[in-house]
């Protein structure tokens, strides 16, 4: 079974503090959720479910897994991080309060992993979706200490891949595209949504998956224009475009295929916008490799569609980092001033959207010295189901 070695995780945990050095931090706290697993999963291998988790990292010594009243013998079962403490503050959000529980506090932790030592600066990862509860107990219980958003430190370590993350990308993608070959030999009209939701997810598990990578996209007709949709009840037709977002998770990792489906045969204006879409598809893939600035990527995107006079259907583009999260950072827009680096890894998802109907392409790459290896290519096709 393929899967990130405990060493690799010690690794994290030092470069980690080297960048807490450089930064002033005595202390960062990590959290994450069931939705978000990415920064816990990262540092510990543990992923919440109901409950939420955090890791706290001093600048010197060992870190200390943080999770709620019922999670801890699961915890201690997959944690990197040798030590475990149960917050209340980590519970589920219907708030029992578990009388007769002992649970440990934030001051005990905080003792715990400075060993005496002052705590004058605290940083924060996954400010974005750290509850209230979590930091205002984290607040009464350093009141004089200063805190800081701290996502960039992680989110520069994560965006460059390992040896181990790659080939966990690699499987996942590879379980994808057996799903969507599995979709494109069965979907018919007088199935519904969710009824193809179920075909990816059988056998993506069959092949090997631990969950998900997102919620699975089998979106139709007029469903087809949002950008961010679940399935439903809506009963497939003939004359009707699918836009299918496929994404087994492997090991952590995610992977995410975006093919536009039509059931018949495609008329014009449809198949106008789908292939457009490819094209710029293939042209983005075509502009990465190391060393370049990433809005140079954005702006050839851009200036592609905008030639083939089809500016007005784009909502935003063309890529966004891939990894614990099938959409994280960093992010590929026309302001992004970074250099791409090689083993930096990317969904290129080119979507494209009318009124009416919608489409998505997308793709998982990484990015080599010379240009990229993509993860997954296969129906890069005009696809009609008869």
């Amino acid at each position: 079974m393929l899967e990130i070695p405990k060493e690799e995780f010690e690794k994290r945990i030092k470069k980690l503090q080297e960048k807490m050095n450089e930064e002033n931090l005595d202390i960062v706290i990590a959290h994450s959720n069931e939705a978000d697993p990415a920064n816990v999963r990262y540092l510990s291998d543990f992923w919440p479910v109901f409950e939420t988790a955090g890791v706290v990292v001093p600048k010197e010594g060992e870190p200390i897994l943080l999770v709620g009243p019922e999670c801890e013998t699961f915890a201690l079962s997959r944690s990197k991080i040798r030590k475990v403490r149960k917050l209340i503050e980590y519970r589920e959000s219907a708030e029992p309060e578990y009388p007769g529980v002992p649970v440990s506090t934030f001051e005990e932790v905080f003792k715990e992993v400075v060993n005496g030592g002052k705590v004058e600066r605290i940083g924060l990862i996954g400010y974005a979706i750290m509850p209230l509860p979590i930091y205002e107990s984290i607040r009464r219980a350093l009141p004089e200490a200063s805190i800081v958003k701290a996502d960039s430190i992680i989110r520069e370590l994560r965006s460059i891949k390992s040896e181990g993350e790659i080939a966990l990308q690699r499987e996942a993608f590879r379980i994808s595209e057996i799903a969507l070959e599995k979709v494109i030999e069965n979907i018919k009209p007088g199935m519904t949504e969710l009824q193809v939701v179920g075909i990816i997810q059988e056998t993506i598990y069959k092949n090997g998956a631990e969950y998900e990578g997102f919620p699975i996209y089998v979106l139709s007709g007029k469903n087809t224009a949002f950008a961010i949709c679940r399935p439903s009840h809506r009963v497939l037709e003939k004359g009707d475009l699918v836009q299918l977002d496929i994404g087994a998770r492997v090991g952590g990792y995610s992977s995410s295929i975006g093919r536009p489906i039509f059931l018949g045969k495609m008329p014009s204006n449809v198949k106008s916008l789908v292939e457009v879409g490819l094209e710029a598809q293939e042209e983005v893939i075509r502009s990465m490799k190391a060393g370049i600035e990433a809005k140079e990527v954005a702006k050839r995107y851009y200036d592609f569609v905008k030639r083939k006079g089809f500016e007005e259907n784009i909502l935003y583009g063309p890529c966004h980092g891939l990894g614990l999260l099938e959409t994280e950072s960093p992010w590929i827009e026309l302001n992004s001033n970074y250099i791409l680096k090689e083993n930096m890894t990317f969904e290129v998802d080119i979507f494209l959207y009318t009124k009416d109907f919608g489409l998505r392409w997308e793709d998982g790459v990484r990015v080599i010295k010379d240009g990229v290896e993509e993860y997954s290519s296969k129906r890069k096709e005009i696809i009609e189901i008869e």
